[in-house]
């Protein structure tokens, strides 16, 4: 069982440790907050496959420095008022 202390690149690092194979997240270059930040209105998300002690690759073989484990949802109609 992992720690509830994980977060952010880290908890990345240990979902790809114990198997998972593709995990969805935001991701940058600079840092676990700028990947939280960039992915808000831009499309830096990706699925990541693997993590090589330096850098997350993601599905498409780019490289990544920081990568935040992500959730996405549907949006409900009760959620909009619709």
């Amino acid at each position: 069982m992992m720690s509830h202390e994980l977060k952010g690149s880290d908890l990345t690092r240990a979902m790809l440790a114990r198997g998972d194979k593709k995990v969805w997240c935001a991701v940058c270059d600079e840092s676990d907050e700028r990947a939280m930040m960039n992915h808000y209105g831009n499309d830096f998300t990706a699925y990541i496959v693997s993590f090589d002690g330096r850098y997350f690759y993601c599905s498409t073989g780019t490289p990544w420095s920081y990568a935040v484990p992500i959730k996405i949802s549907a949006v409900m109609p009760f959620e909009v008022s619709i």
